[in-house]
């Protein structure tokens, strides 16, 4: 049974994916600009222009680029995330989520400070990438099942495995397009603020 929190959130994402279908326009005001800008030869090879706006760091994660990246965080979403809400309450979960999800952002834009890589981020991964790490702190030895390849893994060992991938991937530069570094960063944000909440509310 969906929770009401995360009900909300795939509705929303749901709705601004029929919104970029009907105008792909919205991606320049709301996707995550770098804060350097988009260099001539990126505007050259197409991308779209657009300047970093502080609402980007929010925004960014309602956005998706295609109906499967936009089905597997909302599936992902739905999996983890109405287990979390039932636990947490709507309050906590709500903020745990967008705090992975601004953090998953701040983390990209060091990324392409660092990186001089001049195109746009969205997609709700960071968020994703929080509510998988805080299952696996919260029921470690839980058994999921993968797809690819179809084994079973303890939740504890599945995010383990998920986060090795992802660091190994943004050294390689494995996956073109995809910013790992933001799965990293709302794993990273999202662990943080579980320490935090541990040390001042000890019924987590």
């Amino acid at each position: 049974m969906t929770t009401p929190m995360v009900q909300l959130l795939l509705l929303l994402n749901v709705g601004m994916f029929l919104l970029e279908l009907a105008n792909p326009g919205i991606l320049a005001p709301f996707a995550l600009w770098p804060i350097h800008g988009v260099s001539q030869e990126a505007a050259a090879q197409g991308a779209f222009s657009g300047r970093f706006h502080l609402w980007q760091l929010l925004s960014y994660g309602f956005l998706h680029g295609s109906l499967l990246h936009i089905a597997l965080n909302m599936y992902a979403l739905w999996l983890f995330g109405s287990r979390m809400e039932r636990l947490w309450g709507a309050r906590a979960f709500l903020l745990y989520y967008l705090v992975c999800v601004a953090g998953a952002g701040l983390t990209q834009l060091v990324w392409t400070a660092l990186s001089g890589q001049y195109y746009p981020t969205i997609g709700a991964s960071g968020g994703v990438f929080g509510l998988l790490l805080a299952f696996g702190l919260t029921f470690p030895d839980e058994r999921l099942l993968l797809v690819f390849p179809p084994v079973v893994l303890k939740a504890k060992w599945f995010v383990l495995l998920y986060g090795g991938i992802e660091l190994w991937a943004g050294i390689t530069g494995t996956e073109a397009g995809v910013a790992h570094f933001a799965h990293l960063g709302g794993m990273l944000f999202g662990y943080l603020l579980i320490r935090h909440w541990r040390r001042h509310r000890p019924f987590l």
